[in-house]
């Protein structure tokens, strides 16, 4: 399989170029970065090397160009702490993370979107909660907690995990887990962190998922790690 792979920020491929056509784009592509290589993609899978947030920004390419139901996406994660690996089960060893981007079958997975015009491909993040939160029609907040997380799920869309503050005299936190399509946020103005980038302190905020999937490589390898032919 032709590929192009995209090395974000200096991130370096892995493995030996071989068929891969390998190209050099800055941390969190824009447009700018990708219109090129996405004009001349003809059919080829295109494997991003970097950070979730790096995927994130391409990922919001495909979703603006129309091209997210034509485009197979693979990815090799640079940091091991990558919640996109943890989510679809993805390998944070370069090389093997290579082998599943170039030859593994793509299936899709959930892109949330959000009301700031942003997508989300792993971890979204809300801290120092202090408002109401909704997860669909259920009532998941109301007053504070330590942090709201969001992440992408096959089944429902996406979860929700509400964190409670420390209280005197506890061991631990609670956690309060809903899934749904969507989560609305109406909260005291603070900072909210998609795939490891803070955005703008807002007091509203919103996440969904998109109506059509990112198509991802995460299946079995079906070839050697060394065979990129």
């Amino acid at each position: 399989m032709d590929v192009v792979a995209l090395t974000c920020g200096g991130a370096r491929w892995p493995l030996p170029p071989a068929a891969t056509a390998v190209v050099p784009v800055p941390a969190r592509p824009g447009r700018s970065d990708l219109a090129p290589v996405l004009e001349s993609l003809a059919g080829r899978r295109l494997v991003v090397c970097g950070t979730d947030a790096d995927l994130a920004a391409v990922a919001q390419r495909l979703l603006r160009d129309d091209l997210l139901g034509t485009v197979e996406v693979g990815y090799v994660p640079t940091s091991a702490s990558s919640a996109v690996a943890r989510l679809w089960a993805l390998p944070v060893v370069p090389a093997d993370a290579a082998a599943v981007a170039l030859r593994s079958p793509a299936g899709p997975v959930p892109l949330l979107r959000d009301d700031a015009g942003g997508v989300l491909v792993g971890h979204g993040e809300v801290r120092a909660v202090d408002g109401v939160a909704y997860c669909d029609d259920e009532l998941v907040l109301r007053g504070r907690a330590a942090r709201i997380e969001v992440s992408p799920d096959l089944e429902s869309g996406l979860v929700v995990r509400v964190v409670a503050r420390r209280a005197s005299g506890l061991l631990g936190r609670g956690v309060r887990v809903a899934a749904g399509r969507a989560v609305q946020l109406g909260l005291a103005p603070t900072d909210v962190l998609r795939d490891g980038v803070a955005d703008r302190t807002r007091d509203r905020w919103t996440w969904y998922r998109h109506t059509e999937d990112l198509h991802l490589a995460r299946g079995p390898v079906s070839s050697p790690a060394g065979d990129c032919r």
